[in-house]
């Protein structure tokens, strides 16, 4: 477990451009690790950085591509959480497979107090994009009648580890996830920095040619 974490649980629904800036700048500036649960304005779906933007599926939204990795989600009925863990922390350093065990069996633990049944899966086979909920991968949770019901992209940069994950219900279990993560949970309000969520929007996640890079 994590000694301490800090959790926001953010008010502000926002764009995708702004979402994925807002993450991107708690991973440059946060000293401990940090829980955030969001909300996106109505009609957007993100992608991971990997795929390939002529296999996005024709679902009517407005796309942004991710920094992490993963497949395609329709933000438009789930709940998204990211965590950042900076380097100097255990879970941080953990290898990929690791990680995502980590997080996702304190999900699965989360989604249970709240009634839901969750498991994690077993061996797959590696998926290379596609649509998110359609693929389970190592370490996904799952329903009990095997569908996936969550799922994440990372990303490891010189600062930490970032994870942005996608559960395919509306209720969020923001609180409970903390606990299951940290031994102490501080709730705390972030005030983004303007000047660097417009930079970070401009260079990157609002830009054309990130989306359509490849």
């Amino acid at each position: 477990m994590l000694p301490l974490l800090d959790l926001w649980i953010d008010p502000v629904a926002r764009d995708g451009p702004e979402n994925m800036a807002v993450d991107e700048w708690l991973a440059e500036t946060c000293d401990a690790p940090v829980l955030r649960s969001y909300r996106w304005q109505p009609g957007w779906g993100s992608f991971g950085y990997f795929v390939k933007s002529a296999e996005l599926p024709q679902w009517g939204v407005r796309w942004v591509r991710r920094w992490t990795g993963g497949g395609i989600v329709d933000h438009r009925s789930d709940w998204t959480y990211t965590l950042f863990v900076p380097n100097g922390f255990g879970l941080a350093e953990a290898r990929g497979g690791l990680s995502y065990r980590i997080i996702h069996s304190a999900l699965a633990a989360a989604l249970r107090d709240a009634g839901t049944a969750a498991v994690l899966s077993g061996v797959m086979p590696a998926a290379a994009g596609g649509e998110c909920f359609r693929q389970p991968v190592e370490f996904d949770v799952l329903a009990s009648d095997g569908r996936k019901i969550a799922g994440a992209g990372q990303r490891r940069s010189l600062s930490g580890l970032l994870h942005q994950g996608s559960v395919a219900t509306q209720a969020p279990v923001a609180e409970s996830l903390a606990v299951m993560l940290a031994e102490k949970v501080v709730a705390r309000d972030f005030s983004p920095d303007p000047a660097s969520i417009r930079r970070m929007m401009e260079s990157r996640y609002a830009d054309e040619r990130w989306t359509l890079r490849c």
